[in-house]
């Protein structure tokens, strides 16, 4: 039975107010609203400069890439690979990320070498990372030279295995180091401890591209090209925006230069392949933004990796032509309807196993193992978990008595951390703060379960975090208006570290409440002599509790396109009754 006790659903945090001198400086110097001083200032926008770099992203404002440690030795390293006339090839991960930055990289190189190939690992036959397999067969292909994109970190034996047969590895990854680094000719990864970079929340994509540019900058030193003839790296941005949107890295410093770019080279759609990616998503002619690249674009181009062949992902990024792009544009939108098959189908399981467990209230963490579930689907179905329970979550597809499990985490929980104290357990293991993965015995899946809760457990604070929404600032329904929404729009690109402003509005009133879709709630909100519309997804279950209600409320507002009209309309988080 739902009751009214139930509300407001989450811990609400309010942040602190901030300088009022620094808030109305910026009002005054950019002509923007003081709510939207409000929130610049409370995410740690202090001065006029960090608020132009936020307002207004620019290349100009890029970290030099010769800050990160060895960055000088991979570009000498492959210059020397051009210019000895060495095969070269890419290794890459099989998710978005991997896949935009072997497009990338594949790109730039083979405009400066023929002798350049790719390689990405079947996800279920041989799984994440470099192997000494595909080692081999370079050896017998006569490849001097591999560079690892978003993998090859955690690979110690395996690069040293290539050295040990002559063939030199360059590392361009962004997972967490552990405590030692592979014995590769190079190893950029912002977190390495003696790396100067500056922004350590780069994608794989991101530090690929951070490579090109040192690379581009030494063959522009050494006049490779005539009349300054090079590539543009800017046109790139489209590809990297994907690959870092997709892997949920902060959209912040360098990322936020890259997407707030790149979407606006999406929505020109210029690549064939991404226009028709958009096409067949359903939004071409329309402005992308992160949310439409995240729940349109970016699916297709990981179910290829997922349940599909990723190098037709990679060919639809690099094709020329319409025809051949759109072929395989559909390929990947049935890669996708099929993925969105076999995972409604896992989590069903799922929930099935979950409403018959009488201790999932104790549980501070969730794992589920089985050997029908296919490995390339269960890290959504974690995200999915971690969304509907608030807790850490890991899913383990089983095969010949060995588990590869996918975890997804809440906010307060470094999972890699984690599961780094859980290393005795697992026969390999990788990620970052919100996602990691595990290899484990079938026979120790229960110990880890088991030490992993405790783990969590200690961690007193954590489901009061992970269950805390931060609201940006107070703000009376009666000034949002449209040019107020037009001015949130440059806070945008949203994502990780970098959300949708949340805003409370006190003591309005809640009328004609309707239950609209599936299960959304709808009602007009109105307060100081303006009602506005509004909509609360999923939260039908309130309806009855609200008619006539006087309400504390947290929303996000919005342009509501509809049936050719545009109206503003308050995107709802939580309510809290007060009369």
């Amino acid at each position: 039975m739902i009751e009214k006790k139930q509300l407001p659903v989450s811990k609400w945090k309010i942040e602190a107010s901030g300088d009022k001198k620094t808030e109305e400086s910026l009002s005054k110097e950019f002509g923007i609203h003081p709510v939207i001083s409000q929130i610049l200032v409370k995410r740690g926008i202090l001065n006029i400069e960090e608020a132009r770099r936020y307002l207004y992203p620019s290349l100009n404002d890029l970290h030099s890439p010769f800050l990160m440690k060895d960055i000088r030795k991979a570009v000498a390293r492959l210059l020397k690979a051009v210019h000895n006339k060495e095969k070269i090839i890419i290794y890459g991960d099989y998710d978005a990320d991997g896949i935009t930055s072997v497009v990338i990289l594949f790109k730039f190189i083979k405009e400066i070498t023929p002798l350049i190939d790719y390689y990405i690992p079947d996800r279920v036959q041989e799984g994440y990372g470099l192997k000494i397999p595909a080692i081999d067969k370079f050896k017998k292909e006569n490849i001097s030279l591999i560079i690892t994109v978003d993998c090859g970190i955690s690979d110690l034996n395996e690069i040293a295995y290539a050295q040990s047969i002559g063939i030199d590895t360059i590392v361009l990854d962004h997972h967490e180091v552990s405590s030692a680094l592979p014995n590769s000719l190079a190893s950029i990864n912002p977190y390495r401890e003696d790396c100067d970079f500056p922004f350590k929340g780069l994608a794989g994509v991101g530090i690929a591209f951070n490579f090109l540019i040192a690379l581009r900058g030494s063959l522009n030193k050494e006049g490779f090209w005539k009349n300054n003839n090079h590539p543009n790296l800017k046109e790139y941005l489209d590809i990297v925006a994907l690959g870092t949107i997709g892997d949920i890295v902060p959209l912040t410093d360098e990322n936020r230069i890259f997407t707030k770019i790149g979407l606006e080279l999406i929505t020109e759609g210029q690549r064939p392949g991404i226009k028709a990616l958009k096409e067949v998503s359903g939004v071409d002619n329309q402005n992308i933004d992160s949310s439409k690249a995240s729940f349109s674009l970016i699916p297709r181009i990981n179910a290829a990796g997922r349940v599909g062949s990723p190098y037709e992902a990679v060919k639809l990024l690099l094709s020329n032509d319409p025809a051949e792009a759109r072929v395989l544009a559909e390929k990947l939108d049935s890669y996708n309807r099929q993925r969105q098959s076999m995972e409604k189908k896992i989590l069903s399981d799922i929930l099935e196993t979950i409403g018959s467990d009488t201790s999932i209230e104790k549980m501070n963490s969730l794992v589920y193992a089985s050997d029908k579930w296919h490995p390339g689907i269960i890290g959504i179905v974690a995200s999915r978990l971690v969304e509907l329970f608030n807790r850490p979550t890991f899913i383990i597809s089983l095969q010949n008595g060995v588990g590869k499990g996918s975890g997804r985490s809440v906010s307060g929980f470094n999972i890699y951390k984690g599961i780094q104290q859980c290393e005795h357990l697992l026969l390999s293991f990788g990620g970052h703060f919100h996602a990691a993965g595990i290899s484990i015995k079938e026979e120790n899946i229960g110990k880890f379960t088991t030490l992993l809760d405790k783990i969590i457990g200690n961690i007193s604070d954590l489901s009061e975090i992970s269950s805390q929404i931060t609201i940006d600032t107070e703000c009376p329904i009666e000034d949002i208006s449209k040019n107020l929404l037009a001015q949130m729009e440059i806070l945008a690109p949203f994502g990780s570290k970098n959300p949708e402003p949340l805003l409370l509005a006190r003591n309005v009133k809640a009328s004609s409440p309707i239950i609209v879709g599936n299960n959304h709630l709808k009602m007009y909100v109105k307060g100081n002599g303006t009602s506005l519309d509004s909509i609360w997804f999923n939260m039908g279950k309130y309806q009855s509790f609200l008619n006539g209600a006087n309400l504390d409320l947290v929303f996000t507002p919005q342009i509501n396109n509809w049936n050719g009209s545009d109206e503003i309309q308050l995107k709802i988080k939580d309510v809290n009754i007060i009369s």
